[in-house]
């Protein structure tokens, strides 16, 4: 299959882009970055998704990962949202897409972290909804995926400061964060081998958001909690 994977040049982009080259598939990338990846499936564009006209013309991809993304940037709803569209627009207009996912955020969910940052992944799940009831007569699979903590070069600044890391830790319960290949697994199993599956956003951050406990008794001991 053909894939665009916007993001394309670090992280996770990069790493669901190389996940697809190692099982045989062609990809597209998209970064305002050089190309990271070398290889003869590879096909790069320097381009910026929040300037329409910059966008190639692309008639043949088959499955969509809308990735690049800003954090607490001035330009958090132009790019992560209406970059966004401005992307899928074009090539559910020029391709036969079979998939499309969407990179948004537990941020969506719960409202924390930065307010404009939080705002356009919360529109991005809006929107995917749209594109999937648009979709849905021709067989197309539409979805999100929420995610947690990721170890990536944007979360060094929390990831390397001890007393922010275990603050992070103390409220996730599995105790860890997400690597870069664990969401390429799931980004691939959603485009891929899904098939039923639409119109959903799923929410994978380590138990963070809905495994807290918030049941409190005089007696610890008698709370089922703990039994």
């Amino acid at each position: 299959m053909k894939v665009i994977v916007t993001g394309s040049s670090g992280g996770i982009g990069q790493a669901v882009a190389k996940r697809f080259l190692a099982a045989g598939h062609s990809v597209y990338g998209f970064d305002i970055k050089q190309a990271e990846i070398n290889h003869s499936e590879y096909k790069h564009f320097q381009v910026d998704i929040k300037d329409k006209s910059s966008l190639p013309d692309i008639t043949d991809a088959e499955i969509l990962f809308n990735n690049a993304g800003m954090q607490n940037s001035a330009d958090d709803i132009k790019n992560n949202l209406s970059g966004t569209i401005n992307v899928t627009e074009k090539y559910i207009k020029n391709c036969n897409l079979k998939s499309i996912l969407f990179n948004a955020s537990a941020s969506a969910i719960s409202g924390q972290e930065f307010p404009e940052y939080a705002a356009s992944k919360a529109g991005l799940t809006g929107y995917m909804k749209n594109v999937a009831i648009r979709l849905a007569p021709n067989g197309t699979t539409v979805n999100a995926i929420s995610l947690g903590g990721v170890y990536t070069p944007l979360n060094d600044g929390v990831m390397n400061d001890k007393q922010c890391w275990e603050k992070i830790m103390a409220v996730t319960p599995l105790k860890k964060w997400m690597t870069p290949d664990e969401v390429a697994d799931w980004v691939l199993f959603l485009t891929l081998q899904n098939k039923s599956m639409s119109g959903q956003n799923l929410l994978i951050d380590n138990g963070e958001y809905n495994l807290n406990p918030t049941f409190v008794w005089h007696n610890q001991n008698e709370n089922p909690l703990y039994r």
